[in-house]
């Protein structure tokens, strides 16, 4: 693969990162710019993660890249299972609404037990010299979410009407955002389907669901090894 093609691998790859950091924390694409700004972190624009989120911004600036890469290093020191530290509530004082997302979800990009992804990091993923963590590349095409829904439904259910295992399913899901269990409840039972992008940012709590059912193989998979999984259960048809 020439440079050119590791340069467009790793644009996508980086969107896909964005995309599913801002899903999975429930973020608009305000946060991070605000967070930068007040923070005094570096500089990034909305309408810069607007187009980083799409793959169509084709050379950011090292502010980009510096103000990311610092949020995210400060989330993974500031804002820990224990919840967000005093200084970083004090810091957000003035901005509530910053404090509030924060303290809704604040998870930051890092692969389990690595360190946490800086600066370097984030741009090496970008120019396609790293791999993001496996939680923030999921890449899903739009027309293989619907199939992948229905089979995510089937393997939760195990086939059985929605009425009969709806508690046992729901008390496996750990999300606690009503937007969240509402959508998953839909899904589950049929109604609605995740796009590409809601199922990219899903499956981490997926995965937990399917352990917690205690799902085939689920104890030893990671969250790629879940999409596999499904992929091989899409019903031909």
């Amino acid at each position: 693969m020439g440079y050119r093609e590791d340069l467009a691998a790793g644009r996508i790859a980086f969107a896909h990162l964005i995309r599913v950091w801002h899903e999975r924390n429930g973020w608009s694409h305000k946060v991070l710019p605000a967070l930068a700004e007040v923070l005094d972190l570096g500089r990034v624009h909305n309408s810069q993660i607007s187009m980083l989120r799409n793959g169509k911004l084709a050379s950011p600036g090292p502010e980009v890249f510096l103000a990311l890469g610092r949020i995210n290093q400060l989330l993974a020191a500031e804002a820990g299972a224990s919840g967000l530290s005093e200084d970083l509530r004090h810091q957000l004082l003035e901005r509530p609404e910053l404090l509030a997302a924060l303290e809704s979800s604040a998870l930051c990009v890092q692969s389990e037990g690595a360190p946490v992804f800086g600066p370097g990091e984030l741009l090496e993923v970008f120019v396609g010299l790293r791999q993001p963590p496996a939680a923030f590349d999921l890449r899903i095409a739009d027309a293989e979410a619907a199939a992948l829904s229905a089979a995510l439904a089937l393997l939760f259910t195990r086939g059985q009407p929605w009425r009969s295992c709806r508690d046992a399913v729901l008390a496996a899901y750990p999300a606690s955002k009503r937007q969240r269990r509402e959508r998953f409840t839909e899904v589950m039972a049929g109604l609605r389907d995740y796009s590409a992008a809601e199922l990219e940012a899903e499956l981490p709590d997926l995965l937990l669901t399917a352990r917690s059912l205690g799902i085939t193989g689920a104890a030893a998979m990671e969250a790629d090894g879940l999409l596999d999984l499904l992929r091989q259960r899409i019903q031909p048809g």
